[in-house]
């Protein structure tokens, strides 16, 4: 008798969890080959974020009329999480067709290669975050214990990532020209959400648009709010808790109907 999707998934899924080892050490060895020789590796990086940060950060200040010990703490976690949700949603697009020779040649479960992508970015977002506390101590603003909050909201941004990073992995797979299009879209959604601009400035008309109805939002402030002393509302939990358990569920139902085909695809 034929397994159903859900079961291939879940068995797949299970599988991949119980090589954390393997996951492990292919994400670090990512990271080492790409900075092979590097004096600094990736903390090139966050320097080169840093700068960015701080130059946006004064300039945008300025145009907005924020305080700069609040908009720059705002401005550098937001830049932060965004590299590391668009890194995860681009990649994503390529993570099967990037490991096209080991998916052919061995016999490891396919959901491996998505943890090994988000493990190897989740690294990447470390670097970058020791940006956060330098700014805070720059603006002389403390970190309260709510920021413990950040760390649930992170693992729902994570489990939103996984499951988006499956079914664009599966899906650009098939029809390549799909990656630009996710390019361009996750441009747009930069200058949609309130990374370089604060929500308050909006109009009340506009908030519901951009801010109500903009899920990427909602998985940033789960974790931004915390970090910045704030509790994040009740829409923003609910909103990435609604959207990690039905994406997940959809991204289980097409990797398990989907599996078969993505060597032949690749």
């Amino acid at each position: 008798m034929r397994a159903s999707p859900a079961a291939i998934a879940c068995g797949d899924l299970w599988t991949s969890f119980q090589k954390y080892s393997l996951v492990g050490m292919l994400g670090w060895q990512d990271i080492r080959q790409r900075y092979r020789r590097s004096a600094l590796g990736p903390f090139w990086l966050t320097i080169s974020m840093g700068v960015m940060i701080a130059t946006i950060g004064i300039v945008f200040g300025q145009i907005f009329n924020s305080p700069l010990d609040e908009f720059l703490p705002f401005l550098t976690i937001g830049i932060i999480l965004w590299g590391l949700m668009t890194t995860v949603v681009t990649e994503g697009c390529t993570v099967f067709i990037a490991a096209e020779g080991i998916i052919k040649q061995l016999p490891l479960p396919i959901f491996l290669h998505i943890f090994r992508m988000i493990w190897r970015n989740l690294l990447i977002f470390a670097h970058n975050l020791v940006i956060f506390p330098v700014v805070l101590i720059a603006v002389g603003k403390p970190l309260s214990w709510i920021a413990l909050l950040s760390i649930p909201g992170l693992a729902l941004t994570l489990i939103n990532l996984t499951w988006v990073a499956v079914v664009l992995g599966i899906v650009c797979a098939r029809y390549r020209d799909l990656t630009q299009i996710v390019t361009s879209s996750v441009q747009v959604l930069f200058y949609l959400t309130p990374i370089m601009w604060m929500s308050k400035h909006l109009p009340a008309g506009a908030a519901l648009y951009l801010l109500a109805l903009n899920p990427v939002y909602h998985l940033i402030e789960v974790v931004r709010a915390p970090l910045l002393g704030e509790i994040p509302s009740v829409t923003n939990w609910v909103v990435s808790l609604a959207l990690a358990l039905l994406g997940s569920l959809v991204a289980l139902l097409v990797y398990g109907r989907f599996k078969r085909r993505i060597p032949y695809w690749l």
